[in-house]
């Protein structure tokens, strides 16, 4: 056998798996048009297994984590020859994984290589907080998972985090992260494994002995901060699993990804809830692509309509007007709560045509009420503009004509807008709501309370009303500090002569603190959740029959 021979051989398929593998490398190629995704190499260390040796596009997105969506369609997004390609993504079943690659043919395929991200790490303390980065934790993990005992990991996802980045900076975003990273390291216990495992995720494992890590972790992380002069209240999502160390115990990474299935699972509650991992998490993506493909042209076709909760005047009782939330009611699953699709609606691009199907139909369901009910008077709607929005092209003109086709007055449409949007461009934001206040619209700053904005803008715009976040509502009696930012924001409104509706109001009880301070509305499952069309229109009879809307006595 000649030399040249041997050579050739040694370098055949077989020999170039085996060397891919014991890299814990892949390599992908990705055909757009045929929508097929290769992959060849260590597809089982990287928890490509289920999408080995080939997939479809749909296949590949459900495999990636949901918040790491946005990345998985980026690497597949056709792009010119020679485009590079570099994308951080965590998979359901493995780590994280660094995707480098390249375009060729002019968007015809692509091609590269998938390695683990400790393959690029340099270093095992994350450089802004000096706690563990990802890889070191989990191999800190690893190593405390081979004792016996019960062990409980806590992962904590900081919210609204694009929201802070947006209204105060990175660098300032990034004095918030060393700050928790410093409250995080102070509040647990020696021996505890500390880490920043992601952009926006805190993880502890410890053996919890007269305490419970959750609790703990949360009550360290959500105490205000000032940063650069802004008041921060960190809020946090959070997702725990246990499991029995020793010879028998999980796989380190293994349990961090159950953990974060459980934060995502928790997310679903809304902002500051906390769930504990569970196998019936696991089904998760396949659900959310099913439900993906479901909602392409559930906007037009009806099936995403206006519920309204009502908004009541603390000092007389007196229905004021309705918040317009948008429901799906899913021709097969039933009434589906807005947690399950926004965030699907947010990613593929259609927040624009819902915000103005919903400011269109609650503008003509307002009207209908009006019309039938002359006693209404001065019934209002409000409707949420999503992020980004407020800069829509052609937002200004169909406030007027929503305003026109249905015979509403000035301020009877209301436009629900949150400080992220204000603050990102505030000039630019002036000049907008400007436009749609002599269109007609009347202004609400949603949300107020949060703490990722200045004041000083307070005066320069154009709002009629401020509304309190529900979770300072929520706390108010029992945590001091949410009482004084409740406090504070109606004063604030009073001294600024702006309307303060209250959210989240649960009981009679919170609606009596809320109207000794001051607070002119209300608005919560206290009085009623989120109503069908018809069931707000009952409830409207009612409350005008009984001259005051009806609220429980107790949460």
């Amino acid at each position: 056998m000649s030399f040249k021979v041997a050579e050739r051989r040694i370098w055949d398929a077989t020999t170039t798996l085996e060397a891919l593998g014991a890299a814990e490398v892949a390599l992908w190629h990705w055909e757009p048009e045929a929508d097929r995704l290769r992959i060849n190499g260590a597809a089982r260390a990287l928890g490509l297994s289920p999408l080995a040796p080939e997939c479809s596009s749909a296949a590949f997105r459900a495999l990636a984590l949901p918040q790491d969506r946005a990345q998985a369609e980026e690497l597949l997004r056709v792009r010119e020859a020679g485009a590079e390609i570099v994308v951080r993504l965590r998979m359901r079943s493995g780590g994280v994984c660094i995707w480098r690659g390249v375009w060729l043919e002019e968007g015809l395929r692509a091609a590269g290589v998938i390695a683990p991200e400790v393959k690029f790490a340099a270093s095992g303390k994350d450089e802004l907080t000096g706690l563990l980065d990802r890889r070191s934790f989990i191999a800190r993990a690893r190593e405390r998972l081979t004792h016996d005992g019960v062990h409980e990991l806590v992962v904590a996802d900081l919210d609204r985090l694009r929201r802070l980045n947006e209204a105060l900076g990175h660098e300032r975003a990034d004095l918030v992260l060393a700050a928790l990273g410093s409250r995080l390291a102070a509040a647990f216990p020696e021996g505890s494994i500390l880490g920043r495992i992601g952009e926006d995720e805190f993880a502890v494992l410890c053996e919890p002995k007269g305490y419970e890590p959750a609790e703990l972790l949360r009550s360290a992380l959500e105490q205000p901060l000032r940063i650069a002069g802004f008041d921060i209240h960190p809020t946090l999502t959070i997702g725990a699993v246990s499991a029995e160390g020793g010879e028998d115990a999980p796989e380190a990474a293994e349990l961090v990804r159950r953990a974060e299935l459980a934060v995502e699972a928790a997310a679903a509650n809304g902002r500051g809830s906390a769930a504990a991992y569970g196998r019936s998490m696991e089904t998760d993506g396949l659900s959310r692509l099913a439900l993906e493909a479901d909602l392409r042209g559930a906007i037009g076709r009806g099936e995403i309509v206006p519920y309204f909760q009502p908004v009541v005047r603390l000092s007389t009782g007196a229905l004021s007007g309705f918040e317009a939330l948008a429901r799906w009611i899913h021709p097969r699953r039933g009434l589906l709560p807005p947690d399950e699709f926004l965030p699907l609606i947010e990613e593929m691009g259609l927040m624009a045509e819902l915000g103005e199907h919903m400011m269109r139909s609650a503008g003509k369901q307002l009207a209908a009420w009006r019309s039938s009910h002359p006693a209404v008077g001065a019934l209002t709607v409000s409707v949420n503009l999503s992020t980004g929005e407020i800069d829509r092209p052609g937002l200004v003109h169909d406030v007027a004509q929503v305003l026109a086709e249905n015979g509403l007055p000035r301020g009877a449409l209301k436009l629900e807008v949150t400080e992220s949007d204000i603050m990102r461009d505030p000039e630019r934001a002036a000049v907008i709501l400007k436009a749609l206040r002599e269109a007609g619209a009347g202004l609400a700053l949603d949300d107020f309370g949060t703490g990722f904005s200045s004041l000083s803008y307070l005066t320069r715009l154009p709002f009629d009303t401020l509304k309190i976040d529900r979770y300072f509502v929520r706390t108010m009696g029992g945590n001091a500090g949410s009482a004084k930012i409740v406090r504070s924001v109606v004063k604030l409104g009073q001294d600024l002569d702006l309307e303060v509706v209250a959210e989240g109001v649960e009981n009679a009880e919170m609606a009596s603190a809320l109207q000794k301070l001051g607070c002119d509305y209300g608005q919560g499952f206290g009085y009623a959740p989120a109503l069908s069309p018809q069931e707000a229109e009952v409830y409207l009879n009612e409350a005008y029959v009984d001259g005051a809307a009806p609220v429980k006595a107790r949460g």
